[in-house]
């Protein structure tokens, strides 16, 4: 089922303004009973009574956005257990672990606070395929037109906050800590954890198995969550690496790591304070799962977003890249067709297959990043100092309509144009974004004054034809 037929799940669940629609107090009520009809109906049983675990991020608007969908899952007799601030994969694996028939999560991820969103994981911990969301979507409309019709709409109530259950959030941390085992005691590391989720989970984490570090951007309060720090601005905890390194000599930092809001992507910098993002630790973790017998078929999944630079690494290893679409649902689907073990994006999604994760996991990531820099006893950096990245830039055009760029010959032939001018020894990337009113161009070339060039004619295309 195309992700097109969808208008409101984008690539990574239900996003918007929090207060706007589709997040309103009465859609997000509708988009409960959607959900909750869908899981009664998927319900091995007529007499089966379909169980729920929610979690949130640390944006204000969660959990109002929280009370209001448990009221709607609950007027179809769903069960809901409240995890209280979780990150996303954290759910995903709690759904999975408690046998639920789902996982919900409030996030925005990396958007900014005043947005927020609704992710949907199956009972299995992954994310609801296209087909089920579009069955959801369809209700959820036909809901709000009844709704209109409606002369005496019922009044909107409260649903009883549910406290968060320690114990599924203790079940995650145990999960994690379970999954190492290397002594990572002598690693010393700077962690920014966006003022997000991560901050409910990392700090006890990482005490408990002994690691050094530090924490940044830790002291949620509703408003500062990816507030100029976390995965999108990795830059600011690789700056906080190389000034604390020049400061004390005889105790430096071995990395940094930061993760995005709801922390199901993590990015690093190295011990220099440069930043390592999601293609690097795609080749650090690949040629790792192959010298272990682990890396299946010897192939990698990545996205059209990753480099060129990736691609041939990976290629001097004897390892394959095969690219989805941007998503790290596309990702998985491509890894499940595949048999791969190991995919990601550049963004620092990052899906390992060995172990029994279903969706990427940001903490899960930093963890297997420093088991590699310990058990090879290498820095970070001469891990990934092959790495030859192409000069790429992604310029974002805010659009008015998602109109298909086939359909606008302008913009068809500017994209046409760069790839003939880059003769293969480039790549040219032109899509939508899956969660905001965006239009997004990446160019790749040998040199920076090509790649910008032709960047700038195609968004300028863009802009000219659709801009908002």
């Amino acid at each position: 089922m195309s992700s097109s037929q969808r208008q409101l799940f984008g690539t990574d669940g239900i996003r918007g303004v929090a207060g706007e629609f589709p997040l309103t107090p009465e859609s997000v009520f509708i988009i409960g009973r959607a959900l909750g009809h869908n899981l009664r109906q998927n319900a091995a049983s007529s007499t089966d009574s379909p169980r729920v675990i929610i979690g949130q991020d640390t944006r204000e608007s969660s959990a109002w956005i929280a009370d209001r969908l448990i009221l709607g899952l609950a007027s179809h007799g769903v069960e809901v257990h409240s995890a209280g601030v979780l990150t996303t994969p954290g759910v995903a694996y709690l759904a999975r672990l408690r046998g639920c028939s789902a996982g919900i999560v409030i996030s925005a991820s990396h958007n900014p606070w005043m947005d927020n969103g609704i992710k949907v994981f199956s009972g299995d911990g992954y994310k609801f395929p296209d087909a089920r969301e579009l069955e959801v979507e369809k209700e959820i409309f036909a809901l709000l037109e009844a709704a209109k019709e409606n002369k005496h709409p019922e009044p909107l109530s409260t649903a009883p906050s549910l406290p968060g259950e320690e114990s599924l959030r203790r079940a995650y941390i145990d999960w994690l800590a379970a999954s190492v085992s290397t002594d990572l005691h002598t690693l010393k590391v700077l962690v920014d954890c966006a003022n997000g989720a991560a901050a409910a989970e990392a700090p006890e984490l990482f005490h408990k198995l002994g690691i050094q570090a530090e924490f940044l951007n830790s002291s949620p309060n509703g408003r500062n969550i990816n507030d100029n720090c976390g995965a999108l601005h990795a830059e600011a905890v690789g700056l906080a690496v190389s000034e604390r390194n020049a400061l004390q000599k005889n105790d430096e930092f071995d990395l940094g790591v930061t993760f995005d809001g709801d922390a199901d992507r993590a990015l690093f910098c190295d011990a220099n304070g440069k930043v390592v993002n999601g293609d690097a630790v795609l080749l650090l973790a690949a040629r790792d799962m192959q010298a272990q017998g682990k890396l299946a078929k010897s192939t990698v999944v990545a996205t059209t977003m990753s480099n060129m630079g990736l691609e041939i690494a990976l290629k001097k290893s004897g390892i394959h890249m095969l690219r989805a679409n941007v998503g790290d649902k596309y990702v998985l689907e491509e890894m499940q067709k595949t048999g791969a073990t190991l995919g990601g994006e550049q963004s620092g999604h990052i899906l390992f297959r060995d172990s029994d994760a279903t969706t990427g996991d940001g903490i899960a990531t930093a963890l297997r990043v420093m088991d590699v820099v310990v058990r090879s006893g290498k820095a970070l950096a001469d891990l990934v100092s092959d790495l030859k990245v192409f000069p790429q830039v992604i310029q974002n055009i805010r659009v008015r309509e998602k109109t298909p760029f086939a359909q606008v010959p302008a913009i068809q032939n500017a994209i046409q144009e760069a790839e003939h001018s880059l003769n293969g020894n480039g790549r040219v990337v032109v899509r939508y974004s899956g969660t905001e009113a965006l239009a997004r161009v990446m160019v790749e070339a040998e040199n920076e004054e090509t790649m910008k060039k032709l960047a700038d004619s195609i968004a300028g295309a863009i802009q000219k034809a659709l801009g908002s």
